[in-house]
């Protein structure tokens, strides 16, 4: 269920060696390093064995405590949650779409939950 999740780190050059050392013994390593442009300011590295599933993150990420990514099985999912989230009362921190800039098929929404976690939804499987 879980896709991926990002936590905070006050410093990214000692996480990093860190998850190099720890994610290289199983096979894992940066798969995607995101553009400070694309962060709005936050220093923000992608780990995992095939594809990013754990992001180590240093800086401005949007005054967010965690974030956490459950896996759709379709883009109706994600739809859902966004709907049902929002009922819920929660607020819009992204509406159902395409990302592109994570890859060609990234559809997600984001909502953030009582705590101020960034939840996700994700479906990354071509429509």
């Amino acid at each position: 269920m879980i896709d991926h999740m990002g936590i905070h780190t006050a410093d990214i050059a000692r996480s990093r060696a860190f998850c190099d050392a720890a994610f290289g013994a199983p096979g894992g390593a940066v798969r995607m390093d995101v553009p400070l442009e694309v962060t709005g300011g936050a220093i923000l590295l992608g780990y995992g064995c095939e594809g990013p599933c754990f992001w180590p993150q240093q800086g401005d990420m949007r005054g967010y405590v965690q974030h956490i990514a459950f896996a759709a099985r379709n883009r109706a999912e994600v739809a859902a949650f966004h709907a049902a989230a929002l009922a819920a009362g929660g607020r819009d921190n992204g509406g159902p779409g395409l990302r592109p800039h994570y890859h060609a098929s990234y559809y997600r929404a984001f909502v953030p939950d009582p705590d101020g976690n960034n939840i996700e939804a994700v479906c990354q499987l071509p429509e």
